[in-house]
């Protein structure tokens, strides 16, 4: 099969290499999967360069890089009903853990890591739902319903934020969000109630204005940044479900206002869910979209020949939805 490898850190052009590999078998409890399309995420894009502090090396020889994908069941391995053979599936946590990942032919994998897709979803959509997806279903629906409640998405063009909007309107919150004003029209358009600049100045006083009550729950991708922000606006005994901090991974807050609000701070991992969180999220994730709520946005599809790019259009920021390849 073909397949995108890297044996060391560095920059994508330095270290992805598409090279012909032996089709994998897949092993007791697992499948074996024809990859339709291949979701690649900052996440992969950092593990690639070796930005994780305290990682030197890749801790495999060779890594075909990505965790998202979708595609088709081809084979099973024992123990598995061989019914599923011929199933559509999206697929969580492919190189999560393990070398080989999706930006490949074909994927085996444990068999509880390839997901039925509804019979109307389309497999572009399906390789977006295992970070962006599972992320954002999580972050809104952790804690239980959010129907009647104020819930505020920062970030809210970003690939998680964007997912989020369309599910917590569909689950009956008041969405307010945050934006750089190119793309207010975008993000008020996945359901947004409220769009806000993120960078005003008075942002935590326009977000009291709409719920001088506070906020319910926040849906959080720069925690470091807006801590003391949201300290602010958090409503007592709401919740920040932080997925992200990535411009400032040493975060300093005021604690007074987290105390005497009794504010939870749930740090979400999406590749460690447990079982029932995990089982939660996909359900609403296909829910909404049975009902016609979610529609995942895909920015740009490579072919998988250009998975350089694709790291590139990542690492350059500014997209509109997942960026795939196309083996």
């Amino acid at each position: 099969m073909r397949a995108v490898v890297y044996r060391r850190f560095g920059a994508a052009s330095q270290v992805l290499s598409l090279e012909h590999c032996s089709n994998p078998l897949p092993q007791a409890g697992e499948v074996l999967v024809k990859i339709k399309f291949s979701g690649a995420n900052p996440s992969d894009v950092k593990s690639r360069a070796g930005s994780r502090p305290g990682v030197t090396k890749p801790a495999y020889e060779m890594v075909i890089p990505h965790s998202d994908g979708a595609g088709t069941i081809e084979a099973v391995g024992a123990g598995v009903e061989e019914k599923r053979i011929g199933q559509r599936v999206w697929i969580w946590n492919g190189q999560w853990g393990r070398a080989l990942g999706t930006a490949a032919e074909y994927i085996a994998l444990p068999a509880d890591q390839a997901v039925e897709m509804p019979s109307t979803m389309e497999f572009e959509s399906g390789a977006t739902l295992g970070i962006p997806g599972l992320t954002a279903a999580h972050c809104v629906f952790g804690g239980g319903a959010v129907e009647g409640q104020s819930v505020l998405i920062s970030g809210g063009a970003g690939s998680v934020a964007h997912n989020a909007i369309q599910l917590a309107k569909w689950g009956g919150a008041r969405v307010i969000a945050t934006a750089s004003p190119g793309s207010f029209d975008r993000v008020k358009d996945a359901g947004a109630d409220h769009v806000l600049d993120y960078s005003a100045p008075d942002l935590a006083k326009q977000i009291s204005a709409i719920d001088p009550n506070g906020i319910d729950r926040a849906v959080e991708v720069e925690f470091g940044l807006n801590a003391g922000l949201l300290g602010r606006v958090m409503r007592p005994s709401g919740t920040i479900a932080a997925y992200g901090s990535a411009l400032e991974m040493n975060p300093v807050f005021p604690f007074g206002p987290y105390l005497f609000k009794a504010i939870t701070v749930d740090i979400v991992l999406v590749y460690i869910l447990r079982p029932e969180q995990r089982s939660l999220a996909i359900t609403k994730l296909h829910d909404a979209f049975a009902d016609g709520a979610l529609s995942p946005a895909v920015h740009k599809i490579y072919p998988l020949q250009d998975c350089v790019k694709a790291h590139e259009q990542i690492e350059r920021g500014g997209r509109s939805g997942a960026v795939l390849l196309a083996p």
